[in-house]
């Protein structure tokens, strides 16, 4: 069974920066897509980011630069790094695994594997 397991979470003051990692195991195949999305109370759960094994980016639109995708792909460990992290930005983080291809990586419908999720809580 493929495994998604994310860490990284907690409190931060407004402004501060926060590293979010994801460490998948299991037989997760070939052109494995990761990716990350948050969920915010009484919302459904939205798109950040995700990254092809080659490196190719897709991200959304709303976040204004501050967060980064990155993977190490020897490790099959994803990572995110927020940055100017503001208190809008609470929410639980989730990791998600896409094995198919030339997929809408923006859609949780993409995705087939996903972690518990981690808590990211930003105080002003």
């Amino acid at each position: 069974q493929v495994q998604l397991v994310e860490s990284g979470g907690g409190l931060v003051q407004a402004g501060g920066s926060l590293r979010l990692s994801c460490a998948a195991s299991g037989s997760t195949g070939d052109n494995y897509h990761l990716g990350w999305f948050r969920q915010f109370p009484g919302r459904e759960r939205e798109f950040v980011a995700a990254i092809a094994p080659s490196g190719d980016v897709t991200q959304s639109d709303s976040l204004e630069g501050r967060f980064t995708i990155s993977r190490d792909n020897a490790k099959n460990t994803v990572y995110l790094r927020m940055t100017s992290l503001k208190p809008e930005d609470t929410a639980t983080y989730y990791c998600a695994g896409a094995s198919a291809s030339w997929l809408n990586y923006r859609s949780a419908q993409a995705y087939d594997h996903w972690g518990r999720g981690t808590q990211v809580t930003v105080s002003s």
